[in-house]
């Protein structure tokens, strides 16, 4: 069984406290594609210089390098200082093995969905938090048994992606293995696992907050 946490973190106690007081209307996501051993963020709601200005104001942040700049977004890879409360929060939410999914951040807010073996590295990990002193909102707690007749939504080929990605360390910070090295593993393309990663977790989120009465119909469109 394994444990999935959905947290609401404030940026002043966390990560990224300066940068937002610079910027407070932009909006920042983990990707979850490019980086192979430092964290990646889109930023939006900003433009380049701004952005740039902020990270470098930022005590937290060691270095930045720009990756991805279109007219909607920005893709840096971030380095975070060692021993400042960034680098510590990922050490509090994933010093047991813990995995992060997904974070985002925005409105001085982040939200982060962390998968835990069980409710007792969960509960560890809030702990820690809260001895800091952080103000962890702990939004919702699912439980995932795995046994055998489990029904799934997941094709074969996504729950094959979800599996390899925790197994080789896909989803810690810094990361165990790159998306492309991933790819290898599994003998397809970066693109296809990227569409892979991406299904699921669409059919995940999907299955998560469907009304339960309707969570045993069958799925009858079943893309890899």
């Amino acid at each position: 069984m394994s444990t999935i946490a959905d947290l609401r973190l404030p940026a002043a106690e966390t990560a990224l406290a300066t940068t937002f007081e610079r910027v407070p209307r932009a909006t920042f996501e983990l990707e979850s594609s490019v980086s192979k051993t430092r964290p990646s963020l889109w930023v939006t709601g900003v433009d380049r210089e701004t952005a740039d200005d902020a990270f470098a104001a930022d005590p937290s942040v060691e270095t930045t390098e720009l990756l991805v700049e279109t007219d909607a977004r920005l893709l840096y890879d971030v380095t975070f200082a060692d021993e400042t409360d960034a680098d510590r929060l990922w050490n509090d939410l994933l010093a047991d093995g813990g995995s992060l999914l997904e974070a985002r951040a925005t409105d001085g807010w982040w939200r982060m969905t962390v998968r835990y073996r069980d409710r007792k590295q969960l509960c560890d990990a809030y702990d820690r938090l809260v001895e800091r002193g952080i103000n962890a909102d702990l939004r919702r707690v699912t439980d995932v048994t795995d046994t055998d007749g489990h029904e799934t939504r997941l094709t074969p080929e996504q729950q094959e992606a979800l599996e390899a990605a925790l197994e080789y360390g896909y989803f810690e910070i810094p990361r165990g293995v790159s998306m492309e090295e991933l790819a290898d593993e599994l003998g397809i393309s970066h693109q296809a696992l990227s569409e892979r990663f991406r299904r699921a977790y669409e059919t995940l989120v999907d299955a998560e907050l469907q009304p339960a009465e309707t969570k045993s119909r069958p799925n009858s469109s079943r893309p890899n």
